[in-house]
Formats: C-alpha cells, structure tokens, sequence
C-alpha cells in the first residue's frame, strides 16, 4: 500500500483552493512556452512522406509540428 502525501497550496486566484501532491505535478511558470493563438488543421501523408518526416523529427529533436510550420513559414516566405 502507498501513502499519498497531500498539501494545501496558497491559492493563485482569489477564491481558489489548490490540493498539490508532494511530488511533481504542474508549477506556476513550468512546461513549454506558448508560440500565441494557434489553428490546428489536419492533412493526409504518404507513408513515404511520413517516414521521412519521423526521421527528420528524431535528428534534429524537434517535434512533427515545428517542423511543418517551418516548411510552411519558409514556402510562405518566397512569395
């Protein structure tokens, strides 16, 4: 059997009563910063174009949506 250690945390807002767990857990501040407002869309690829894009994701550590907007940002660019 575990032991779940519990905490009240100080509240951010007024009002607001936050329960936080000894470890981990989201912090004020913490996780990747936004780019802004953002639109999802969705698109169909090959499973040729798909392969090349993972890999290109795994050399260079960076996720499948960086990369696309970038190609998107670079075509745009050209014009």
């Amino acid at each position: 059997m575990t032991k779940n250690n519990l905490k009240l945390g100080v509240p951010d807002q007024e009002g607001q009563l936050s329960i936080m767990f000894s470890r981990g857990g989201p912090r004020q501040g913490a996780g990747r910063k936004g780019i802004g407002q953002t639109k999802k869309v969705s698109l169909t690829l090959t499973e040729e174009i798909w392969d090349e894009l993972e890999m290109r994701c795994t050399e260079s550590g960076r996720s499948r949506s960086e990369i696309i907007r970038d190609m998107i940002e670079s075509f745009m660019a050209k014009k």
